[in-house]
C-alpha cells in the first residue's frame, strides 16, 4: 500500500520515472524496516514547496527495539535480520535529504527528501 500511495504522489508532483522509482524503492525499503524491527509505525507523505522547487518527504515512525548505532546500521552488508543490509543505505543514497533519530527501547524515525528536477 505504501509502494502505491507514493508511486501515486510521485506522478501527481511530476517526477520523472527514474526518480519515481528511485522513491519508490526507498519508501519500500523503509517500510519494510518499520514493519519487520519495528513492529509497525507510521509513514507520513508530505509535499514541499521551497525556491520554486517541489519535492516529496516521506517520514517513517515506530516504536520498536531502535537503533543501537546508526552509524553502523547504515553500512553496507550491516544487518540484524538475516537479509542484505542494503535497506537503510540504500534509502539514503536514493533520496536527496536523509535524517534518522532512534533510541533504543522506543523507537526509530526516519525522514527522507527527493525534490524534483527543474524542467
Amino acid at each position: 500500500m505504501v509502494r502505491q500511495k507514493v508511486r501515486a504522489q510521485t506522478v501527481a508532483l511530476g517526477f520523472g520515472l527514474v526518480d519515481q522509482t528511485k522513491i519508490v524503492t526507498a519508501a519500500s525499503e523503509l517500510a519494510r524496516n518499520t514493519l519487520d524491527y519495528g513492529g509497525g509505525g507510521s509513514v507520513t507523505l508530505e509535499v514541499l514547496e521551497s525556491d520554486q522547487r517541489v519535492g516529496l518527504s516521506l517520514k517513517f515512525t515506530d516504536q520498536g527495539a531502535g537503533i543501537a548505532n546508526i552509524e553502523l546500521a547504515l553500512q553496507n552488508g550491516y544487518t540484524t535480520g538475516g537479509g542484505l543490509g542494503l535497506g537503510l543505505g540504500g534509502a539514503k543514497r536514493l533520496m536527496h535529504e536523509f535524517e534518522i533519530t532512534s533510541e533504543v527501547g522506543k523507537g526509530t524515525c526516519v525522514t527522507t527528501v527527493r525534490w524534483r528536477q527543474q524542467s
